[in-house]
């Protein structure tokens, strides 16, 4: 444990000024998605765009795919989020639970976008780059491009795949020694839980279930 303290005292001190802007701007999106506020994807995109390049300088290229995927759906997710009725002015798309079908996809997504990015990423580790961990970083990208394609239909359960990337992206940035980053992923653990329960009270709300406070 002493020496786990040594090491995250000393790769925060030589945190860059990068990684405090990415980690404050994602923190600021999750909140932002958190309370269903379509900032979520402008934020998201300094986030994006700045772990871009922290994810190659660590040889964490499957997160590095992420960030490249993100800005795309954030487009997609920012028009559907913003259509409104023109005779309610109301939201057209609102937070619901995916039915038995709308699992079974997610299922194949997450299972077809892990299998492709293990296998280039075991490439890359034999050819190009030792440091690479392709098993954790697979599984950690595979989650987050699902929990995104979620978030974007404002499905409750893309707060489980981002606990999921969450809970990978806690050690594989630590051991990467990006350790404010760790903590970053712990604190957006914190969050995700927070926002599956605050989504799925209005989801349940909205089917009339419980009424809203």
């Amino acid at each position: 444990m002493n020496e786990l303290w040594q090491q995250f005292l000393n790769d925060l001190s030589h945190t860059t000024w990068l990684e405090y802007i990415a980690v404050i701007a994602g923190i600021a999106s999750v909140w932002y998605s958190r309370k269903e506020n379509i900032l979520v994807y402008p934020v998201g995109l300094i986030n994006t765009i700045i772990y871009i390049f922290l994810s190659v300088r660590g040889h964490l290229y499957g997160e590095a795919s992420v960030n490249f995927y993100y800005p795309v759906v954030s487009l997609y997710g920012w028009i559907i989020w913003a259509r409104r009725d023109k005779q309610s002015h109301e939201h057209l798309l609102q937070i619901s639970f995916s039915n038995r079908k709308e699992w079974t996809f997610q299922l194949l997504f997450f299972g077809a976008f892990y299998a492709v990015l293990y296998f280039v990423l075991s490439y890359l580790k034999k050819e190009f780059s030792p440091g690479a961990i392709p098993w954790a970083d697979a599984f950690a990208s595979a989650t987050a491009y699902t929990g995104m394609w979620l978030m974007a239909r404002k499905k409750v359960e893309s707060w489980w795949w981002w606990i999921m990337t969450n809970m990978a992206s806690i050690p594989l940035y630590f051991v990467k020694h990006y350790v404010l980053t760790s903590v970053y992923y712990l604190i957006l653990l914190g969050l995700a839980f927070a926002g599956l329960a605050e989504w799925r009270r209005k989801a349940l709300a909205r089917e009339g279930k419980i009424g809203l406070p």
